[in-house]
């Protein structure tokens, strides 16, 4: 075969095969949109739910896209350590925490203290109750132990020296599945005790279902709010059972209560990772496409889905994307 013939034949494979990568992308995907994100809401295995990747698998492929960082988040137990041992094994940037649910001992402020000993220095976040938290219960009407955060319109007693310690290590303090109205009393003893960095867990999302007036107040008091883009997912129609009685929340109604509120006051998540949806980093890239529809221009996009999480992270655009 001629040298022409050789090269024509190059050309037409190496063509193939790009065109079969590209052909994966939908048309109104221009480049890499994940450089430099934060996801603050990745559930990921190993975990007592079936989850759709493990912490080094989506680890790995947060690195691929060169994102900024993952927060990884498991609703029964601690995720600092390995959100360490994420980054030690793939060189993305991971952090963790701890969600004060009863298999932790729900307020429990030594689980807390030991958390931030542990090596790495990955522990960022604690989250109040989830799954054991009193509003969830009522909500969805179980018949199970709970843990109460609120009771007679005040944080519980054991939540005192749990924001102490929030406050001394620096940590976010995230209100979990609280009810809107326990938000707003937990953001105002939580910042009368030092606490400066506090994130409403998917304000909007059941079981918080946070009003417009409601955020705004918490963002008065300095609180920014979490929006997950699982809830697109959910509602009735949802294709998972397990998601159809939970509340569905579009991109189109974050997107009007941001611009309600301001744009420094969100943060976006994906909380993906269950079995048989989108991973953590293809919900983070629908929020990017999704948010530019409608109508945010690029600075806003990247301190929705960057800038406001590194913030509360500590994270500075240099050590972002390593």
């Amino acid at each position: 075969m001629t040298k022409p013939a050789l090269l024509l034949t190059a050309l037409c494979t190496s063509f193939a095969s790009a065109s079969s990568v590209f052909a994966q992308e939908p048309t109104t995907l221009k480049g890499n949109p994940l450089v430099g994100l934060v996801d603050f809401h990745v559930h990921s295995g190993p975990d007592s739910f079936t989850r759709s990747v493990t912490d080094i698998e989506i680890a790995r492929v947060a690195k691929a896209r060169k994102m900024g960082a993952l927060v990884l988040k498991n609703h029964f137990t601690m995720t600092a350590d390995r959100a360490y041992l994420a980054e030690k094994v793939t060189g993305q940037r991971c952090y963790g925490g701890i969600v004060l649910n009863r298999a932790v001992g729900g307020l429990n402020a030594e689980a807390i203290r030991r958390m931030v000993t542990f090596s790495g220095e990955r522990a960022k976040v604690v989250w109040l109750p989830t799954f054991d938290a009193e509003n969830h219960v009522r909500r969805f009407e179980e018949d199970r132990p709970f843990v109460s955060v609120v009771k007679d319109g005040k944080p519980v007693e054991p939540l005192g020296e749990i924001f102490k310690l929030v406050a001394k290590h620096n940590l976010v303090l995230q209100t979990g599945h609280s009810s809107a109205e326990e938000c707003l009393i937990l953001i105002k003893a939580a910042r009368a005790a030092g606490v400066k960095k506090i994130l409403i867990t998917h304000a909007m999302a059941d079981p918080i279902r946070m009003t417009i007036p409601q955020m705004k107040k918490a963002a008065e008091m300095g609180a920014k709010m979490e929006c997950v883009w699982m809830t697109n997912l959910s509602g009735p129609k949802s294709h998972l059972p397990s998601m159809r009685h939970w509340k569905r929340v579009t991109t189109k109604e974050y997107a009007e209560a941001i611009r309600a509120i301001g744009v420094k006051h969100f943060v976006m998540s994906s909380d993906l990772g269950q079995y048989l949806n989108p991973i953590p980093t293809d919900g983070m890239k629908a929020f990017v496409l999704e948010l530019k529809e409608e109508g945010f221009p690029y600075l806003e996009i990247i301190a929705l889905c960057r800038d406001n999480a590194a913030e509360l992270l500590d994270m500075s655009h240099s050590n972002q994307n390593r």
